[in-house]
């Protein structure tokens, strides 16, 4: 059974914002590249352009948002190796980043006017 879109708006909501968490808060306090924080807070605030969209459950945005959350999974994944913290981090960037392209694709997908009709 596939879930409903408002299922999947609502996930998809949840965690973009829980990214942009994470992303603010690994880049100032939590184990910044540099001590004091670092211009790497600005990934945070890039994933602030979808969150829009995704709100108001606008297609288009689900299906961009599908291509642009690849560059966060491909950061989490590659800096899952650093270690402590930072690994640790990474990872759940990763975890999040794979979990919001799954529901903004299936969105996407699913909110075709094809298969609305």
């Amino acid at each position: 059974m596939m879930p409903s879109l408002k299922t999947l708006s609502t996930l998809s909501a949840t965690l973009l914002v829980a990214l942009i968490v994470l992303c603010v808060s690994w880049e100032m306090w939590l184990a910044p590249v540099r001590p004091g924080g670092s211009w790497m807070v600005l990934k945070g605030a890039l994933l602030l352009l979808p969150l829009f969209g995704i709100l108001r459950g606008r297609r288009y945005t689900y299906q961009w948002t599908s291509m642009f959350i690849l560059l966060y999974l491909t950061e989490g994944v590659v800096r899952a190796g650093d270690p402590g913290v930072g690994g640790t981090l990474a990872l759940i960037e990763a975890i999040l980043s794979g979990l919001l392209f799954v529901s903004v694709v299936l969105y996407a997908r699913n909110s075709a006017p094809s298969r609305t009709a």
